[in-house]
């Protein structure tokens, strides 16, 4: 597959800075210089990011300010959008899984310790109507929280992260 976004794959989501500016802007619409601004990174290095995730369809202009006399895009991320998403090559998965595996060994240097939270890890066989609840909730879990998300540094707001990989295995 070319590295060019589509909706067929999963490849333009698999760089750790889009994960966070996908993340980032959830609750709240931003330019390039303020995504780049609350992530530490450049700002050409995130409106390179901005551009492809919104080729791809997984950012909408929510609007067009004026900055110093030029015309800034402030994007938004609609969380339904990732589900146009499909693949059919398994190193896509792969790829896509393993960076955000390396997200989350990031976030977890952030770690509030003795709050709690809730690690889980399992490989198991289960029954199909069994599968098809905790996917079902894994659902609820993404759309309560991502409907929830605020602007960073809301008063009142905790940062929290989330991050959940569930499919089905085939046999070994």
């Amino acid at each position: 597959m070319s590295d060019s976004p589509s909706l067929d794959g999963l490849r333009v989501l698999a760089h750790p800075v889009r994960l966070r500016i996908l993340s980032l802007l959830t609750g709240v619409a931003m330019s390039a210089a303020e995504a780049a601004r609350e992530l530490g990174e450049t700002q050409a290095n995130v409106s390179y990011h901005l551009r492809r995730l919104h080729e791809a369809g997984l950012l909408d202009v929510a609007e067009e300010v004026r900055i110093r006399g030029g015309l800034a895009k402030r994007y938004r991320h609609d969380p339904e959008s990732g589900s146009r998403f499909t693949s059919t090559d398994p190193e896509e998965h792969r790829l896509l899984i393993t960076t955000m595996a390396s997200e989350l060994k990031r976030r977890s240097e952030f770690h509030v310790r003795g709050e709690r939270g809730l690690t889980a890890d399992v490989e198991m066989w289960v029954d199909r109507e069994t599968w098809k609840k905790a996917l079902a909730h894994a659902h609820e879990l993404s759309e309560l929280l991502h409907s929830a998300a605020k602007p960073p540094r809301t008063r009142g707001t905790v940062p929290v992260s989330a991050t959940v990989a569930m499919f089905e295995m085939r046999r070994p």
